[in-house]
């Protein structure tokens, strides 16, 4: 299929523009997509993902522009491309087309998602957003960051749905032959073709154990009959995954029988439907399943920078370098110099160890608050103890100074021992038969400076003058529910396709606020600026 051409030429006397214009306010997006939208998505941009003849295609920056509203709206595709079709604002936003511009099928949109993936760049179209952005002069050196939930689009199973889906799926993907041969060895009776669980009594705690370790049995027989042979790729797959179900949420007891474990695996699968879906925690009290969107954002144009989405269960600052990326050393943004030195603001869960060594040394300020230590039953904390890394030494609140025995990595630790036996102070430190220990990290310095500015008022002034810009960012992105706070899609990948666009869609809004144009020659201004 080759690459569509946009009509340059709306009709005269069927064209929206004359209709649209003058009810539109002129920064609302539909009017800066009107205006600007053939030097923002031209269809060259995306003549790599055609090829060089053949049926043309629905001209890409139409798709562009629809995919944009689309996420900006919350809509489905279906509902998309009917909103193109009878909403004169969207055909406004595309050029101006005509009233009776031909319409497209929901799957053109569903192709170009598919052609984005399998290319070089499939971020275009975020990419382009910030581009702009920096080629208007909108983005200078900080950054702040911020992540929030967003969850899945399937159901949590239990333990017993996770090993029958399992099953269920290794069967499916298992040829004619290689079926047979895994039914053989199914021992339980169950058909595994029906989706509910098995009819039992399930007051009656003997019955349900006997159906797990049935099932168990079941799926450690299918992956026995498997060790050791080549496998198709689903079938390796769905082997795969039905042997981290079965290793994640069972235990085999002194008498061989499998039950449910009495933990929780770190890393567990909570769905066979989407198997890169992980439970989460946002705070202490508020937990979710599914994954987190993660962005970095200029808190003085408002424009998103980066955008990253993890499983639910990484740690907010694991993909910060990648969010910060274009101000570390060495990155140089598009349409303009390094000025200045690049400053971060993040909330606690970004005051890690490793966080903060790694913007000291790149250079980079962090304005990223620190956890204050905790001790149980309100003892001493580890703010209460005087720590000299220079003279390797620890000192307790009865002045008593013990030496710091370093580690491998950096770290080390501060054992008082016997110290503790008759200190005054004892029952307001530590209840450890051994005494009070202090734990160094390998990038403690960087942690005590870390709590030491949290307390300052200056430090304190400019953090809340920042950090919550981001706070609003995040609402513009999560107001939808289809799509914004749950995803539309399964599996890390397309979510974080499906965030990237919809960070593109909030970033034009934006810049449609501030007044974008083009001057020509690749080159944006704002009215604001």
């Amino acid at each position: 299929m080759a690459v569509g051409q946009t009509p340059m030429q709306p009709g005269l006397l069927s064209s929206t523009v004359s209709f649209v214009e003058g009810r539109l306010a002129p920064n609302s997006i539909y009017a800066v997509l009107h205006r600007e939208c053939r030097n923002l998505f031209p269809d060259e941009m995306f003549a790599d993902l055609f090829a060089e003849d053949g049926r043309r295609s629905v001209p890409p920056m139409i798709v562009a522009v629809v995919m944009v509203l689309q996420r900006l709206e919350g809509l489905s595709d279906r509902e998309a491309v009917d909103r193109f079709a009878f909403d004169v604002r969207w055909k406004y936003a595309a050029g101006g087309l005509d009233f009776d511009h031909p319409g497209f099928v929901h799957t053109v949109l569903v192709d170009m998602r598919a052609r984005l993936a399998a290319s070089d760049r499939p971020g275009r179209i975020f990419e382009r957003t910030v581009e702009v952005a920096a080629q208007a002069g909108l983005i200078g050196r900080r950054r702040v960051l911020d992540s929030a939930p967003i969850y899945d689009a399937v159901a949590t199973q239990d333990t017993l749905t996770l090993i029958r889906s399992a099953i269920r799926g290794l069967l499916r993907a298992a040829d004619r032959l290689l079926r047979v041969e895994l039914r053989v060895v199914i021992s339980s009776g169950d058909g595994y073709t029906d989706l509910g669980k098995p009819v039992i009594d399930w007051t009656d705690v003997a019955e349900r154990e006997a159906l797990i370790d049935s099932r168990a049995r079941d799926g450690f027989a299918l992956l026995a009959v498997l060790e050791g042979r080549r496998l198709a790729l689903e079938v390796g797959q769905a082997a795969r995954l039905l042997a981290t179900v079965l290793g994640q949420d069972l235990d085999q007891g002194e008498d061989g029988v499998f039950r449910i474990a009495r933990k929780v695996a770190k890393d567990r699968i909570i769905s066979t439907v989407d198997p890169q879906a992980r439970h989460g925690r946002k705070t202490v009290s508020k937990s979710f399943d599914g994954y987190k969107g993660h962005i970095a954002e200029d808190p003085d144009s408002e424009i998103i920078t980066a955008t990253r989405v993890t499983a639910g269960n990484v740690g907010d600052a694991e993909p910060a370098p990648e969010l910060l990326a274009d101000v570390l050393p060495g990155q140089e943004q598009a349409g303009q110099e390094q000025a200045g030195q690049a400053e971060v603001y993040g909330d606690a869960a970004y005051g890690t160890g490793s966080m903060l060594a790694g913007l000291a040394e790149a250079g980079i300020e962090a304005l990223v608050k620190t956890q204050p230590s905790s001790a149980p039953g309100g003892r001493f904390t580890k703010d209460a103890f005087t720590i000299d890394l220079e003279a390797g030494q620890v000192s307790c609140p009865s002045q008593v100074t013990t030496e710091i025995r370093r580690h491998r990595d950096g770290g080390g630790v501060a054992a008082f021992g016997a110290a503790c036996a008759g200190c005054p102070l004892a029952e307001r430190c530590t209840t450890a038969e051994n005494g009070r220990e202090i734990t160094i990290s390998p990038h403690e310095e960087h942690l005590l400076r870390g709590r030491a500015n949290s307390t300052d008022p200056g430090w304190l002034a400019r953090y809340r003058a920042t950090r919550p810009k981001v706070e609003r960012k995040i609402a513009h992105l999560m107001r939808r529910r289809h799509g914004g706070r749950r995803a539309r899609l399964r599996g890390t990948t397309k979510v974080d396709a499906d965030f990237s666009l919809l960070a593109a869609a909030v970033n034009l809004a934006r810049l449609a606020v501030l007044g974008i144009t083009s001057t020509g020659g690749g080159r944006w201004t704002v009215a604001t600026a």
